[in-house]
C-alpha cells in the first residue's frame, strides 16, 4: 500500500514523463532540422513552442516537489521494467514501471502537448 496521495503520485510521475518527452522532442527537432522538408520552419516552431510549454510544466512540477519534500530517482532499468524510488515526506517507496507503459504514456502526452491541448476534448482532462 502506498502512503503517497494520488495527486502527489501523479505529480511525481510527471517528473518521470516530462523529461522523457523533452528528450524525444529534442531528437525530433534535430531530425526536422536535418530533413529535406521544403518548409521546415513551421515544424521547428511547433516543436520549440511545445518544448517551452513542457519545460514550464516541468519547472512547476519540480517546484511543487521541492516545496512538498518529494523526490524521485531511477534505481534500476532492464529490458522490461524501470524501477523508481519515490521519496515522500521521509518515506521511501519503490515503484516498478513496465517500459512499454512508460512509452505509451509519453506518446499520449506527446499527442496532448502537440495538438490535443488545443481541442475541446482536452478540456475535461484538465479539470480531472
Amino acid at each position: 500500500m502506498t502512503r503517497i496521495p494520488e495527486k502527489d503520485r501523479h505529480i511525481m510521475e510527471q517528473a518521470i514523463y516530462l523529461p522523457m518527452l523533452l528528450t524525444i522532442l529534442n531528437r525530433d527537432l534535430l531530425v526536422i532540422k536535418n530533413s529535406s522538408f521544403k518548409l521546415k520552419q513551421p515544424y521547428i516552431e511547433l516543436v520549440e513552442i511545445t518544448m517551452k510549454t513542457i519545460q514550464s510544466e516541468l519547472h512547476k512540477t519540480k517546484n511543487y516537489m521541492k516545496s512538498h519534500n518529494m523526490k524521485i530517482q531511477e534505481t534500476k532499468r532492464d529490458d522490461a521494467f524501470t524501477m523508481f524510488l519515490f521519496l515522500y515526506n521521509g518515506y521511501e517507496e519503490y515503484h516498478n514501471y513496465f517500459n512499454p507503459r512508460l512509452r505509451n504514456k509519453v506518446q499520449e502526452l506527446l499527442q496532448y502537448y502537440l495538438y490535443k491541448r488545443f481541442t475541446m476534448e482536452a478540456i475535461p482532462k484538465l479539470i480531472t
